[in-house]
């Protein structure tokens, strides 16, 4: 590894005091006991449901879900995602009148330098992050939950990308990004969500959000945990979650037992380079597409999904192009040890299997299919350090043979070229910096397989490496 990264750890040490703001959003004090919610519509148990859940009740503490209906109830993923219910939850809690509140949120302040042949490997001192305020009550003959989620990477994320080999997807300056990732937008949520039993197995859901996510993919890679200390994206993130920012998106969903179903209408163009605003693209914000998904948990551990989506006009560059794409995830998460008072455990084991494709349904021009195959695996142990691994296989096209920064040829059709594999493996190691607030030191190495076609342009096993800071709100 460059000796230049070294120096440049040093620097995101530098970097701390930008992000240290979260340390005072978090400092809050202990949460009084939980509102008196009935046991159909309350996101926690009362004392004579105890011998059903998997923790014990505490002040200041929600119930660790045992099963799809708690986890939903719980809406501590983007959308309407779930993650197998014994999954940790990071947060701070509060009450105030009958609103129960929670706050959710982890930066990176990281390094990257990237290593390929030629000029493609490039390096940056960058943050990804985002926070997630929510709230919730009894409502009539339901719960409602008020949630938003924003990022200051427009912000933290010059140029409008970071630095990644062999990814694509969206635009920087009119430009297609090639070895790139682009930032988030400042409003990546703002969503309503009412949920009411039916019965005791039953749960009729209804989502509705200005910006969101619909029912398309499992839990993006932001949000989920075998990917949650891992700080660059997945290069296959464009066949599997990209639609986790999407406009103008209402879902509905019926819950039986461990069965979710659910059929959400959305915008369908990704949003534009203005990640500040809330407008997505000069067509409006008109519902165009649509996606359904089906949800399964059958134990507290797993949980996996089937989604199909019909997606109009997703990419600015090729407005003559709908999309059809199609998802399957598993997830395996394993708690390992006692809880301690914070309700964590000692350790814990999260997976996720995912098969995303994408196939263009374009005017008048040929069709094509890109597949994408990802595998996570996150490990802590000893409560405070991680060791993880990324592995993919990635579809990718020929807007990788374009010069980065340089704009589309008149003519140009995009087309499959390969995938490539990329195998990446880090460790941190956790701080508690304040009372509510997380600090963990880390690094990341990855390795790459370069298709046939790519290897003239970026050599055959090209590498990345990335010396990172992250920060946690935590109870």
């Amino acid at each position: 590894m460059s000796p230049q990264i070294w120096r440049r750890l040093l620097r995101i040490f530098t970097a701390v005091p930008l992000l240290y703001s979260l340390a005072a959003v978090a400092q809050q004090p202990a949460m009084p006991d939980m509102p008196n919610m009935s046991e159909d519509h309350s996101i926690h148990h009362q004392q004579e449901r105890q011998s059903t859940v998997s923790m014990p009740q505490m002040p200041g503490m929600m119930m660790q879900p045992t099963n799809l209906i708690e986890s939903q109830l719980n809406h501590l993923s983007s959308g309407t995602t779930i993650e197998p219910s014994s999954t940790p939850m990071y947060m701070v809690m509060g009450q105030h009148g009958s609103w129960m509140w929670m706050l959710h949120g982890e930066a990176f302040v990281a390094d990257t330098q990237q290593q390929a042949a030629g000029d493609r490997g490039k390096d940056k001192l960058f943050s990804t992050n985002w926070i997630m305020p929510m709230a919730l009550r009894r409502l009539g003959p339901g719960q409602l939950t008020l949630r938003a989620m924003f990022s200051l990477e427009p912000a933290t994320v010059s140029g409008r990308q970071y630095p990644l080999l062999f990814q694509q997807g969206e635009t920087a300056f009119g430009k297609p990004i090639v070895d790139g990732q682009h930032p988030h937008n400042f409003f990546m949520e703002v969503a309503a969500l009412y949920d009411i039993r039916l019965g005791e197995h039953t749960l009729l859901s209804f989502y509705a959000a200005p910006v969101g996510d619909p029912a398309i993919g499992p839990v993006a890679y932001p949000h989920r945990m075998s990917a949650s200390e891992d700080p660059i994206g997945s290069l296959s993130h464009h066949q599997q979650d990209s639609t986790h920012i999407a406009y103008s998106v209402v879902t509905g969903g019926l819950t039986w037992r461990w069965f979710r179903l659910e059929g959400s209408g959305f915008h369908g163009g990704e949003p534009s380079e203005g990640r500040w605003q809330f407008q997505p693209s000069a067509n409006g914000l008109a519902i165009d597409s649509y996606s359904t998904r089906l949800t399964v948990s059958p134990r507290a551990n797993w949980s996996g999904q089937y989604s199909i989506a019909r997606i109009a006009k997703p990419e600015a560059l090729y407005p003559h192009e709908d999309q059809l794409r199609q998802t399957a995830s598993l997830m395996y998460n394993r708690p390992i040890g006692p809880h301690d008072a914070n309700g964590l455990t000692v350790g814990n084991w999260s997976n996720t299997l995912i098969w995303g494709r994408t196939r263009s349904i374009t005017t008048g021009h040929d069709e094509h299919k890109v597949n994408s195959y990802l595998a996570e695996s996150l490990l802590r142990f000893s409560r405070r350090n991680y060791v993880w691994t990324r592995i993919e296989n990635a579809g990718r096209t020929s807007e990788l043979l374009l010069d980065p920064g340089t704009s589309l040829p008149a003519g140009f059709e995009e087309d499959p070229i390969g995938h490539v594999q990329a195998y990446s493996f880090g460790y941190d190691r956790d701080y508690r910096i304040a009372r509510h607030l997380l600090a963990a030191p880390g690094a990341q190495f990855t390795v790459y397989n370069t298709p046939d076609a790519l290897q003239s342009t970026y050599g055959k096993h090209p590498w990345g490496a990335v010396a990172f800071v992250r920060f946690r709100i935590a109870p």
